[in-house]
């Protein structure tokens, strides 16, 4: 973004400091709209005005700045009694964008999220290769494409929609890198690449992680001041979320919970550690209980199993071993966090369900008795398979969604904020 030369008056220390709060203000206004917006898509803007305790002109002036800085749009509201009629507020048509991709251990996909914070996929498709250049260069080329379509030109000296690219990535991840990954077979990984534009920021977060992350937002663990998420795919992650974000940690591979030493000391993970969480719940344990050789892929291994264990009294036992273990050492993060609430993500709501009975004893049995008399509700992610996604857009997403962001897309457009909002003062 250029920076305009400053005027003598400028440099007065008075006058700067007026013009920055004067600047703040406005978009404090501004970014608490979009902020709503985000939080319910489809409020209404005179829910906005109450909530935020705006009279009904101020709350007028705003969405009309947001409407031409093509920050959101406005569509009648139903008819809903008496009163005067308001809005529903949506994102723009034209408005910033960012890509959202979400890397497993077979497959990948991408999408794009407005400012609702919504992802919609966009692409797709499985790993053809564990190379993990080859892995990131698909991922990139489809990055690339989507790029292609949303970019468009805006008028004025900035252009693109897409404001920035978030990854979530079954790995271990450590200062906004990824260090290792045991589900991928990866070391350390430079996903730099997967920017389509290196003007354009990159967000890498652990899957789990951000997938907690997004059930403390929009889902279950809405409103818990204290969440726990735990997600079973190829071992065990998660996160524990305080006030609505994750604790990650000094370096950022805090919510590593498959990697506790709850499992069996004899047995070596992927990952250099023995006796690892990993390898008590997933699809690698259900088939070492059933003399079977590991699985390629343990989540569909484990989806197969959990389908034949009606049928089959042997995998039944396996399925109620690993549930068991995954029980266990539930009962022991309640133990060591004490959340006021416990969402399941994955591979691990299904296998709570498939053996309930094993599942419950040994959560009741790992947990001190205090915990016992009432413990903390434990219940399904709401975004199922889309949570990494969801939590992915919403970091990309805080970083547009600040004063910063919303000064950068407005100059984008030719016309910075300031001016516009005095030109209509006028």
């Amino acid at each position: 973004m250029t920076v305009p030369v400053a005027s003598p008056a400028d440099r007065r220390p008075s006058v700067r400091t007026s013009s920055v709060r004067a600047r703040d203000a406005r978009w404090r206004g501004a970014l608490a709209v979009l902020e709503e917006m985000r939080r319910e898509p489809g409020v209404t803007r005179a829910r906005v005005a109450q909530r935020l305790g705006l009279t009904t002109g101020s709350a007028t002036e705003i969405t009309a700045r947001l409407r031409e800085l093509a920050l959101l749009s406005e569509a009648p509201a139903a008819a809903s009694g008496r009163g005067r009629p308001t809005t529903v507020l949506h994102p723009h048509p034209d408005g910033p964008v960012v890509i959202a991709v979400d890397i497993r251990q077979e497959d990948w996909r991408i999408a794009v999220a407005a400012l609702d914070g919504r992802p919609r996929v966009a692409e797709e498709g499985t790993h053809a290769s564990r190379d993990p250049g080859r892995v990131a260069e698909a991922i990139a080329a489809a990055v690339r494409r989507l790029h292609g379509r949303l970019h468009g030109r805006l008028p004025g000296r900035h252009g693109g929609r897409v404001r920035a690219v978030s990854v979530g990535v079954a790995a271990t991840v450590r200062n906004g890198g990824v260090t290792q990954s045991a589900a991928l077979g990866w070391d350390a990984v430079d996903l730099a690449g997967l920017l389509p534009d290196p003007r354009l920021p990159l967000f890498v977060g652990n899957d789990a992680t951000l997938a907690g992350a997004a059930e403390a937002r929009y889902g279950a663990a809405a409103g818990a001041g204290t969440a726990l998420h735990v997600t079973i795919e190829v071992g065990v992650g998660g996160t524990l979320v305080l006030d609505g974000r994750p604790v990650a940690g000094a370096t950022g591979a805090g919510g590593e919970f498959g990697h506790l030493p709850f499992g069996d000391p004899a047995l070596r993970c992927p990952c250099g550690a023995s006796g690892c969480w990993d390898l008590t719940v997933d699809g690698r344990a259900i088939a070492r209980h059933l003399g079977e050789p590991p699985p390629s892929d343990p989540r569909t291994y484990a989806q197969a199993a959990l389908a034949r264990a009606a049928e089959d009294p042997a995998v039944r036992s396996a399925v109620g071993r690993a549930a068991a273990g995954f029980g266990r050492g539930l009962a022991g993060l309640v133990n060591a966090f004490d959340p006021e609430i416990v969402t399941l993500g994955g591979f691990a709501g299904p296998l709570r369900a498939a053996a309930a009975s094993e599942f419950e004893a040994a959560v009741t049995g790992g947990l001190m008795r205090f915990h016992r008399e009432a413990p903390p509700p434990v219940v399904p992610a709401a975004l199922g398979g889309d949570g990494v996604l969801y939590g992915a857009a919403a970091t990309a997403l805080d970083h547009v969604l600040t004063e910063e962001g919303l000064s950068a897309w407005a100059a984008g457009r030719g016309r910075p904020h300031s001016e516009s909002s005095r030109a209509k003062e006028r």
